[in-house]
């Protein structure tokens, strides 16, 4: 069996009779895939059949050639002559082979019928996909436009809000959020000021919101960003039980090396920091050396790390 693949089925036919030897009322096949032309170029198959030689109809076609009857011997050496020159294969041979042809021809045509009808059902299916594929990008076009729209709107009236109002609605909804969790919550507080959302919160189980390391605190910081800054256009500054004042007095004091460096030598960088060190030791920085360039770079391990240099200066 061989694995024949062709741009249509027709072509796929001749390969494969070509590569077996064999005339097409010999060849036996079985299409494994039908050819599709795709989308604007994508997408598209080639048509795949798997292919043999029917030895019993190719045995019974030797044979059929084996029992012919030979010609009678009623010919003048003139006609014998003659016909030898218009061909030099024997008189049965070639009835043989026309009638061949006839059947290859015939099973040609049907196949060519066939085919042609699964082109036509793939191209109708192929086109109502297309239509189908467009539809559904103008409507998810017309939904994102729709969704834009709304979100502006929604931006609108966020903006057109006081801002007491504003901290009050997200005030009332993290205090159902705390109900809900598995901490001991009672305190939860929220201010909003220039374009921040000031979050206090603190309770019995403060300790174990904030996680080993801070990575508790780190996370739901993450969360309250994405969905502030998203629905309201907000920063967010969250505070766990002290815990971010505490943070702040220890990276300052990890800072003051790094600052006197900067003075003396005009550059420096802090070690590698986690979570919410690295941005209060950006914000340090950059309170304390304005005209220089301070940024946070990563390093090939992925660790963060703050960066002061002179002003548009890559040291």
């Amino acid at each position: 069996m061989r694995k024949i693949e062709a741009a249509t089925l027709e072509e796929a036919y001749s390969l494969a009779c070509r590569e077996l030897e064999c005339s097409m009322s010999e060849l036996k096949y079985e299409i494994v895939q039908y050819p599709e032309k795709g989308l604007l170029g994508f997408f598209s198959k080639p048509a795949v059949i798997v292919a043999d030689i029917d030895w019993q109809k190719r045995k019974a076609s030797s044979e059929k050639v084996e029992a012919a009857p030979s010609q009678e011997k009623g010919h003048s050496d003139g006609a014998l002559q003659e016909s030898n020159t218009l061909s030099s294969e024997p008189v049965t041979d070639q009835g043989d082979r026309r009638e061949t042809r006839k059947i290859e021809a015939l099973e040609s045509g049907l196949e060519s019928e066939k085919a042609s009808g699964v082109e036509k059902q793939k191209t109708l299916h192929g086109q109502g996909a297309e239509r189908e594929i467009l539809e559904g990008f103008f409507a998810e076009s017309a939904r994102a436009e729709l969704s834009e729209n709304e979100t502006h709107s929604k931006k609108q009236e966020i903006n057109s809000m006081d801002e007491a109002a504003l901290a009050s609605e997200i005030e009332s909804t993290l205090s159902a959020l705390m109900e809900k969790s598995c901490f001991e919550i009672d305190v939860v507080e929220v201010d909003v000021a220039e374009g921040t959302a000031y979050i206090f919160i603190d309770g019995e189980d403060a300790a174990l919101l904030i996680g080993k390391e801070g990575y508790r605190y780190n996370a739901l910081s993450y969360l309250l960003y994405n969905w502030l800054n998203a629905r309201y256009g907000l920063h967010t500054k969250l505070e766990i039980a002290h815990f971010l004042s505490s943070q702040e007095e220890m990276i300052r004091k990890n800072l003051e090396p790094v600052i006197e460096h900067v003075r003396t030598e005009g550059w420096g960088r802090t070690r590698t920091l986690d979570g919410i060190l690295v941005q209060l030791a950006l914000e340090h920085l950059r309170s304390i050396f304005p005209d220089k360039y301070v940024a946070v770079k990563r390093q090939r391990d992925g660790k963060r790390y703050v960066l002061v240099n002179e002003f548009n200066s890559r040291k």
